[in-house]
């Protein structure tokens, strides 16, 4: 089965020794993905923007493997304060409301930067 890895462009990347998406046949696996953009946290203190900013880096780069949102059958939230769960939820929904697919929502203890207060992975099976 042909394999396929795409990269984000993160210099993470190498150092840990991991691609921001998986691609082997009909499934795709992204890495947890956080809301850095421009090796800045976007959204600082902003749950709802954090996970929007995460959510169309996903929608990038399954877009990028020949994918979509519709194909996405599970999503992993790590969150920092569960008690903001309703604004992760709420961007979650808007991109998700119909496709509805499997999805925890844990919450961590923190995440490599204090100022990212969630990670999203993603698994994805095309047609």
């Amino acid at each position: 089965m042909k394999r396929k890895n795409f990269s984000g462009g993160a210099v993470w990347e190498d150092i840990v020794g991991y691609s921001r998406a998986v691609r082997t046949g009909n499934i795709i696996e992204i890495s947890g993905t956080t809301a850095v953009v421009d090796n800045k946290v976007a959204g600082v203190n902003d749950p709802y923007i954090q996970t929007k900013t995460i959510l169309e880096k996903i929608k990038k780069v399954l877009e990028e493997a020949g994918a979509s949102l519709a194909d996405v059958i599970r999503t992993r939230m790590f969150v920092t304060d569960i008690s903001k769960w309703q604004q992760y939820a709420k961007a979650h929904q808007e991109y998700f409301g119909k496709i509805k697919p499997a999805t925890s929502m844990i919450e961590v203890k923190s995440l490599i930067d204090p100022d990212m207060m969630i990670e999203i992975e993603v698994s994805a099976v095309v047609g």
